[in-house]
């Protein structure tokens, strides 16, 4: 059976380690706080005193953490992932992370004969949560191949995008747009509140109408409600938005919309804190305006309503 380590136990990580031990996978997990990881340990997990230690004990490494900076600290430390690896292991970098680094850690990974791939998630922590997040996976073919068995149980949707380094643009570019819907949808639902239309109405017409997108369906609700938590804050956002900058500088590419939103996010964050709940960049506007923006009858989370399902490659049809 193949031994699969997880290092990184925060709002996504926790849920997609949790996947693989509900469905029987042999699992070893670390968390620098050893308290959050007990509950994995409950569930049969084993634990790993070091990245090295479990690099040696696991077939697949998967890192899921906050930063570029804190996946490159795992590896390239004294007891890190690298010191660990050997010929037939596979790192798979599940973080959203800058392309850049994910190429440079990989070329690190490959000198020591192991492979590597990055595999980001998209579609939130509920799904996370139920097994049916989709996920992107950069890597060679055959890599891909071996890691799909597992990639299959952590998401329900995966799909190949080429090379290494690719799914990690693709992961930023889906957060930049998911970000942009946000904003957008803050804006719509103050500018309706203050129009003097009911927001229950307001929400059912972006939902059956063109204006309607995953965002709206998930974080509108929890606006709505006034939680406004979906286990994202905005310091994360300003990363994800940031990196899909650096993207576009590289490719030479003059933005116009993506420097506002990081504008913005920066505001928002100095507002009111960089570990608040991105949704509440809604405040903002609450604040000018005044206005509450809460609706009765909304869920204070999302969740995942979709019975866990198996997962399974995606085909592109116009590859």
């Amino acid at each position: 059976m193949t031994k699969v380590g997880f290092i990184g136990l925060g709002n996504v990580g926790g849920k997609l380690a949790g996947s693989l031990i509900r469905n029987g996978i042999d699992v070893v997990v670390r968390d620098l706080d050893r308290a959050v990881a007990q509950p994995f340990l409950d569930d049969g997990a084993a634990f790993a005193e070091s990245p090295a230690e479990m690099a040696r004990a696991c077939d697949i490494i998967i890192t899921c953490l906050p930063s570029p900076a804190a996946s490159a600290a795992v590896m390239e430390a004294d007891d890190g992932i690298l010191a660990g690896l050997s010929k037939g292991k596979i790192w798979a970098e599940m973080s959203t992370t800058d392309e850049a680094e994910v190429t440079r850690l990989a070329a690190l990974v490959t000198a020591k004969g192991a492979d590597a791939v990055d595999c980001p998630v998209s579609g939130g922590c509920h799904r996370a949560a139920t097994g049916n997040i989709a996920i992107f996976a950069g890597c060679e073919r055959d890599v891909f191949e071996r890691m799909l068995p597992v990639l299959t149980v952590l998401g329900r949707r995966v799909l190949h995008t080429g090379p290494l380094g690719t799914a990690s643009k693709l992961k930023v570019m889906t957060n930049y747009l998911a970000t942009a819907n946000l904003v957008t949808l803050s804006e719509a639902l103050v500018t309706c509140k203050a129009s003097g239309l009911d927001l229950g109405t307001t929400y059912e017409a972006i939902r059956i109408s063109s204006g309607n997108s995953f965002v709206h369906e998930t974080e509108s609700q929890v606006i709505l409600n006034g939680s406004r938590d979906i286990n994202f804050t905005m310091d994360l956002v300003i990363k994800d938005i940031s990196l899909f900058q650096e993207l576009a500088d590289r490719a030479g590419v003059p933005l116009e919309i993506s420097p506002k939103l990081i504008e913005i996010f920066k505001d928002g964050a100095e507002r009111f804190g960089p570990r608040e709940w991105s949704p509440n960049i809604i405040k903002r506007l609450e604040d000018a305006t005044g206005l509450d923006i809460q609706a009765p009858g909304f869920p204070a989370e999302m969740v995942d309503d979709e019975p866990e399902e198996p997962g399974y490659e995606i085909i592109p049809k116009h590859a």
